[in-house]
């Protein structure tokens, strides 16, 4: 994984998006860890991520983000019980 700071945000069209929800849901309910690929950067989202969502309101538009977090921890580099969003 790389050390470096990141933050890129990138546009999906409606399948793209269903299909990513759908699987993180799935992985999110049975309580495995997973891959997701953004922007062209792959990654693992481990188990213990904390998942938030919020609502922002401001200057003529709204915005609700669904978010992931996590610590960096040596455990992050393994691939068991995962699953590929």
């Amino acid at each position: 994984m790389a050390d470096a700071t990141r933050d890129v945000e990138r546009i999906y069209s409606t399948p793209e998006v269903v299909a990513k929800l759908r699987r993180l849901a799935d992985a999110l309910e049975s309580g495995t860890s997973f891959r997701i690929q953004i922007a062209g950067e792959r990654f693992r989202v481990p188990v213990r991520a904390e998942f938030s969502i919020e609502h922002e309101r401001g200057d003529g538009e709204e915005e609700v983000e669904f978010q992931l977090k996590w610590k960096l921890d040596a455990e992050d580099d393994d691939d068991d019980d995962e699953t590929v969003v």
